[in-house]
């Protein structure tokens, strides 16, 4: 029976939607003459791996290998821009495998976004054994490139339209980034602030390797070899130089040879150019049970002018044993002064960087529902609140699962997940939609399953967090739910208002009695606007086992409350369509909430 559904599926809907049906994800698009289509920005290295571009354990060196994808991912930036680019920045990377002499680097970079004046190009490195014939996937990295003119200042840069859907997820999720990036310091001095946090960090140096023992110093000369077609010294060949330091620090602590996990965030303070002098400082900042944090820094320097700072990175390093699993690492005893500082800052990043990788890096479905919220990763949630939407919204398999005056409902079943979308179209701008959808507190004015919704926090101008009770469904009881709700605006014509709704915990609003608590996995609202006065407004949810029972019927064709639910929330946007700042509340008819009920 199988066998025979994919042959209809061939027949019918094609090779490409015959792949999608089966896997989930789109392969690669075809254009209308039957070529494959390839990104015009994309850029691919291959490189086998030599014995001299690998350290001790005949593996490829991390600091080669950044070089390599510097260089991959400039040429992507400058393929779009049409003249020369820069690296700005680099998000985190967190390296998955090594990569031994003999075995083959694939490269592959691609711009996801064109901003203003800067682009996110994205990064994916790969491993290929030609004997073997495996691959597997060594990391991605998230890069920000500047263009600029031979004669100086930087170039407007021309729109990227995204053509597939994957290419879709990543323009959207692009702005998402930046968001996230714009406030990276900001959550560190709002964590070093925080008491609660300073009077948990305990520092016990008994026995402990005093920090000094670790520093490290090195200097370099720009030579031409070292510099781009622009005489600015390869960001990548900057990144290759502190890692070699920071490798060094790191096995001073230990007296072993440590490997590289990850590296933080940075950004690239000022150029450097061929003549310079390059002065790298590395230290090991504080060491946790398997782990310890390596600080460097980047200077540079011409005759007798004053140092530049060019660069600061923080290395994450473990040191291995035979078996190849982590050893118990020494406590590190920090210099006075501003080895206290950094000691303290490497135990917040720390944090930040599990923070991070706990909850942006895993698979949506890898998330637990129940991450509890605070300050501190209240911007990695709303991230990873926003994304889900976002790539929730992307998917192209929706199937129609009934439609009634132009109000459809769409199912998707994926990884034994069932999903859901309710679309229309209503005559009212989309800002003002947005504006009122994203209210939750209002909610209960035209939605039945919100029998009560109360305001916790106001985080900020984006980032709520709400407690919603819904009515009992059979014999389930009342239910209630702690959820973040982040809105966002378009960042680019064409994008939409994004209204996403999650799950979170807070110790202030445990489980209570009499109450069920229910758990949200992905929700919300996509506006889009068609016209000044009309918008196409999309509802998703990724149904939990709390909230099938709310549309169940539906789903079965038993009933259609879906369409009742959008016409009280259609009459709802219209009777509030003026701001109400300066205008009486109206209230909906009672006619509309017996229907609601109903």
């Amino acid at each position: 029976v199988r066998s025979q559904y994919h042959n209809h599926l061939k027949r019918v809907g094609g090779c490409r939607h015959y792949m999608e049906s089966i896997s989930g994800t789109p392969k690669m698009s075809r254009h209308q003459n039957g070529e494959e289509y390839r990104n015009p920005t994309e850029v691919k290295k291959s490189q086998i791996v030599m014995p001299c571009h690998a350290n001790h354990r005949q593996e490829l060196s991390v600091g080669e290998l950044l070089k390599w994808m510097d260089s991959t991912a400039c040429l992507s930036a400058e393929r779009h821009a049409g003249c020369p680019c820069v690296t700005v920045s680099v998000d985190d990377i967190h390296f998955e495998h090594t990569i031994g002499v003999g075995q083959v680097v694939n490269i592959k970079a691609k711009v996801n976004r064109a901003f203003n004046t800067s682009m996110e190009v994205g990064i994916v490195v790969s491993c290929e054994d030609l004997f073997s014939d495996t691959h597997w996937s060594v990391c991605r990295a998230v890069a920000t490139f500047v263009s600029q003119r031979t004669t100086g200042g930087k170039v407007q840069l021309r729109p990227l339209v995204p053509c597939t859907q994957a290419e879709q997820v990543e323009h959207s999720l692009a702005a998402e980034r930046r968001r996230m990036r714009l406030v990276h310091a900001d959550i560190m001095k709002d964590l070093l602030a925080n008491r609660a946090f300073q009077q948990g960090q305990l520092l016990n140096c008994n026995g402990a390797v005093p920090a000094e023992r670790t520093r490290v110093e090195s200097v370099e000369l720009v030579l031409p070899t070292h510099a781009n077609h622009q005489v600015n010294t390869f960001g990548g060949q900057i990144m290759a130089w502190m890692e070699n330091v920071a490798t060094i620090a790191a096995s001073r602590l230990c007296n072993a040879h440590p490997t590289l996990q990850s590296i933080d965030m940075f950004h690239f303070r000022g150029p450097s150019h061929v003549g310079d002098r390059l002065v790298l400082k590395a230290i090991v900042n504080n060491a946790f049970k398997n782990s310890m944090e390596a600080g460097v820094c980047a200077e540079a320097y011409q005759g007798e002018e004053p140092l530049r700072h060019i660069n600061s990175a923080f290395m994450t390093f473990e040191i291995r044993d035979q078996e190849g699993k982590p050893c118990t690492l020494p406590r590190i005893r920090p210099e006075p002064l501003e080895g206290m500082r950094r000691y303290q800052e490497a135990i917040a990043r720390n944090k930040i960087r599990l923070d991070r990788k706990y909850i942006i890096s895993c698979k949506q479905t890898e998330v637990p529902l129940s991450v509890p919220w605070d300050l501190s990763n209240q911007v990695y949630l709303s991230y990873n609140n926003v994304s889900a939407l976002k790539m929730l919204a992307a998917r192209n398999n929706w199937l129609l699962n009934s439609e009634k005056n132009k109000v459809s409902l769409y199912t998707l079943e994926q990884k034994q997940v069932l999903s859901f979308k309710v679309e229309t179209e209503i005559d009212i701008p989309a800002e003002r939609a947005f504006m009122l959808l994203s209210d939750l507190s209002k909610r209960v004015e035209w939605d039945p399953n919100y029998e009560r919704c109360e305001l916790i926090l106001r985080v900020n101008d984006d980032d709520f967090l709400y407690r919603v009770v819904t009515p009992s469904i059979g014999q389930d009881g009342v239910q209630d739910f702690i959820l973040l709700a982040s809105r966002r605006p378009p960042c680019d014509s064409g994008d939409p208002y994004v209204i996403a709704l999650r799950s979170v915990t807070l110790p202030t609003h445990p489980p209570t009695e009499g109450y069920n608590r229910g758990e949200v996995l992905c929700a919300g609202f996509s506006i889009l606007e068609v016209s000044k006065d009309i918008s196409k407004i999309s509802y998703f949810n990724q149904a939990s086992p709390e909230v099938l029972p709310y549309i169940s019927t539906d789903i079965a064709g038993l009933s259609s409350s879906f369409y009742g639910i959008f016409c009280t929330c259609n009459t709802f946007l219209q009777e509030n369509r003026v701001d109400h700042a300066s205008t009486p509340q109206s209230q909906p008819p009672s006619s509309i909430l017996k229907r609601t009920q109903l």
